[in-house]
Formats: C-alpha cells, structure tokens, sequence
C-alpha cells in the first residue's frame, strides 16, 4: 500500500536528455549510465547496429575507414568496430580516431604496435570480448595519455592490471573472474571518479589496493564474495554499492572516514538485525541507504537527514519511531521524504500513532 502526503517518486531513472548532455542507461556497459557530451562532439550512440547501412556511411564519407567497421560522417574522430566476430582490433586506425567501440567481439589480445599508431584515444570500449589480465596489461595502454573511459566489462579478466593510463575517470570492469587487485594497480589514477568491480570473485579488499584514488567518486564492489564491509576504502565516495555480497556484520566502524557518502547499497546481503551493530549508519552526510531485501526484522537506526531508505522484502514486524528520530520537537524531526516498507510483515495499521509527528517531511511511505 503506499500513502502519499504530496508526490510519487519516479523510482527507475532511464533516460534524461539535456541541452548539452544525454544519459545513455544500458546494462552491457557495467549497468552505471554513461553520460554523452554533445558539446564536445562525443558521439551520442555506442553501437550503430540496426540504425544504418554501411555501404551507405562508405558511399558518403571520403575518409578512410577500415573495412571492419563503420565511420559515420556526423562523427569523424568515432570508429564503430562492435558485433563484427573480431578476433584482434583492426590493423589500420585511423588518426583521427578518439572513441573506439570494439564491444561484442572474439578479441584475445590487444595489440601494442597497432595502438602505438594512435594516441589520441578518449573513449575505448572492449565490453564481451574474450580478454585476459595479461592481455589487458599496461604494455598496450602506456601511450594512451589521453584515455579517459576504459570499459572491458564481461571479459576473462583475473585480476585488475597495474600500468593503465594515469588520464583515466572511468574504469569500468564489471562481471569477469577477478580476485584480486594487482600491486600498485591504481597508485597514478588520481583522476579516477568511477570504478566498476561487480560480479566478479573478489573476497578481501587489502589495505593498500586502492591508494592513490583520491577522486573516486562511485565505487561498485556489489556481486563478489565479501564477507564484510572493506575498510580503508577512498574518503572521497559519495557512492558505495556492495548488495548481493554476504555481508556477516556491519560494525559502528565500518564506514568510518567516508565522510562524504551520500548513497550506500547492502540490499540483498543476507543481513540480519543483530548484525547491524547501533549507529552503524551514523552517518550525517548520507541521502540514501538501501537494505531492501535482507532478513532485518526491525528498522535500524538511520541518521535524521537521511532523504530516502529503502527496506523492503525483509521480515520486519513493527516500527520503532526511535530508528528515525532520537526526540521529537520543533526542530527535531526525520527528514525522510521517501519509505518503502512494503513486503515485510506488517500493515499500515501497526504503525504508531504518532509517527507523523516524526516523519512531518514524508512524501510517500510503501507498506
């Protein structure tokens, strides 16, 4: 059942269009949307498959094209070489070129001599193709100063590759075999802002394995074999996803010195109450905390200007106003605007009867 005080929140997000930038929302890049600069010239489509025919960009466009691939007109610095059965990137590439899409291939190495012909690359996406670590290593990336989005997600990668180039913001390697972080790997990616490590086989994080991210911004560690919330992880996330972990506990600690988190994902954990240790989510920067589908059969407690909190699918019974708010007053109250508590096992009835004085923001509560 869901009451509403005012609005319905559009839970999905899919696509938003701007005058200068589109969101492009598609799974096979590591399920994070990308964001396209049309100022900059970035070509607004990741894949030309079904859009036109290629003997038509060919008949329209004098510049030279490798016959592999699709160079349309409208973006002379893009090379469309996807969905071709590819066993290696193609020989030739042209100068000119800056995004290079060679996704859904049969690609097992990427050559070094072929790459050294080309250091202008910006955007270079290798998503399901059959690459290994080895295969990935920095002997083939070194002279891409200017690679700023590298993508090899559902690939045979073992583990993160040290030596990628120190330009990059985006690396995205979600959903291959990796279970470890090579020494060193991220030490010169001072402007790294989005790592995507899901699904793959990772069980501990060391110490050292994420010096020298210092700007990362999302960190996406769900789908691996975590027993516990790293530690030592960047201070500089806002954005922490972990679900689909089997998370044993989480400690008063555990999220010590991210003092700029803003949005944490635990849901589908396997969690229980007495796992949730009091003040775990002491945390005053953060807007949204997810624990949907966990076995919690109570609301922990959450800091009072959290926005949005997600709990449902779990065993909850009842709700504890003191979870949201430590006293109620003029001043004192939860800032939520959004609640989901529907799938537990209690009715919009069970609620206390006071818990509007609590909850006076609420916009709509799911029970």
């Amino acid at each position: 059942m869901l009451l509403r005080s005012s609005t319905v929140f559009l839970l999905l997000l899919c696509f938003y269009h701007s005058g200068s930038a589109i969101v492009v929302a598609d799974n096979d890049y590591g399920g994070v949307p990308l964001w396209v600069d049309r100022l900059l010239g970035e070509p607004s489509v990741l894949s030309l498959q079904g859009r036109l025919d290629s003997a038509w960009f060919r008949a329209n466009n004098p510049q030279t094209c490798p016959q592999q691939c699709d160079c349309p007109i409208q973006w002379p610095t893009a090379l469309y070489c996807d969905h071709r059965g590819l066993a290696e990137i193609p020989q030739t590439l042209p100068n000119r070129t800056e995004y290079l899409f060679l996704q859904d291939n049969n690609i097992t190495s990427l050559s070094s001599a072929v790459l050294a012909n080309n250091t202008g690359l910006r955007w270079m996406i290798l998503d399901h193709n059959l690459l290994g670590s080895r295969e990935l290593a920095a002997a083939a990336l070194q002279q891409q100063s200017k690679l700023c989005y590298l993508f090899a997600n559902h690939n045979h990668l073992t583990s993160v590759p040290r030596g990628l180039p120190a330009g990059l913001r985006q690396l995205r390697l979600a959903h291959n075999q990796i279970s470890s972080i090579s020494p060193g790997a991220f030490k010169n990616l001072h402007n790294l802002t989005v790592l995507l490590l899901q699904g793959n086989r990772l069980k501990t994080i060391k110490e050292e394995d994420f010096l020298g991210l210092v700007s990362l911004n999302l960190l996406h560690l769900g789908g691996n074999s975590l027993s516990s919330v790293p530690s030592h992880l960047p201070s500089s996330v806002q954005q922490l996803y972990l679900s689909n972990n089997s998370l044993s506990k989480v400690d008063s600690d555990s999220f010590q010195g991210l003092l700029q988190l803003k949005y944490l994902r635990l849901s589908q954990c396997g969690l229980k109450s007495g796992e949730i240790k009091p003040w775990a989510f002491n945390i005053s920067s953060l807007i949204e905390l997810d624990l949907s589908h966990n076995k919690l059969t109570s609301v922990p407690t959450v800091p009072t200007t959290l926005l949005y909190l997600y709990l449902e699918a779990n065993d909850i019974q009842e709700v504890n106003m003191t979870s949201f708010c430590r006293e109620v007053g003029p001043v004192s109250y939860s800032r939520i605007k959004v609640l989901r508590l529907d799938g537990n096992k209690l009715s919009h009835h069970q609620l206390p009867p006071d818990w509007y004085f609590c909850l006076r923001v609420l916009e709509s509560i799911y029970i």
